[in-house]
């Protein structure tokens, strides 16, 4: 029972972080930008993001199992979390796209320490991060294309507030 009550933990923490994409969504201004033909469509992103909560959650639920609260992991675990939840925010919320590609290079960093720090107290968690460090490499990649083919569209964002 307090295995399941702990991975409910881990659940409600990952869908917390999930909550910023839905409360600063791409809307009409996203979609009038101009993006590369490589984009996914955007039933992707729900779809794929709801498969790798589920991964994220179910890591640091096998972590915390294995070992405890063990401090260097789970400092890095909050961390990419919380680069997970201000990305959102910094790109549509804010629109500000040199912003949000820091902030995706440095939760890449984040994801991939959390992988390295995570496989030797439980090798399937470790791994379960590697398919969030691949989708995190092509979200920073579209960020990039992205703020480059629009200037004119973020400087008129940041100029109306």
């Amino acid at each position: 029972m307090a295995s399941i009550l702990s991975l409910g933990v881990f659940v409600v923490i990952v869908l917390a972080v999930a909550s910023s994409g839905a409360v600063f969504k791409p809307g009409a201004w996203y979609e009038g930008l101009d993006k590369p033909g490589w984009t996914p469509p955007n039933w992707v992103f729900p779809t794929v993001w709801s498969l790798l909560y589920v991964m994220i959650a179910i890591a640091g639920w096998r972590v915390y199992e294995t070992a405890g609260l063990v401090a260097t992991p789970f400092i890095v675990y909050a961390v990419q979390l919380a680069l997970n939840a201000a990305w959102s925010a910094l790109f549509f919320g804010l629109k500000r796209p040199g912003l949000a590609f820091a902030d995706v290079l440095a939760l890449w960093v984040a994801v991939a320490v959390n992988a390295l720090v995570f496989y030797p107290v439980d090798a399937i968690a470790g791994l379960l991060m590697i398919p969030y460090l691949a989708w995190v490499t092509a979200a920073a990649c579209l960020n990039f294309s992205v703020w480059r083919r629009n200037p004119q569209a973020f400087r008129a964002a940041a100029a109306n507030g």
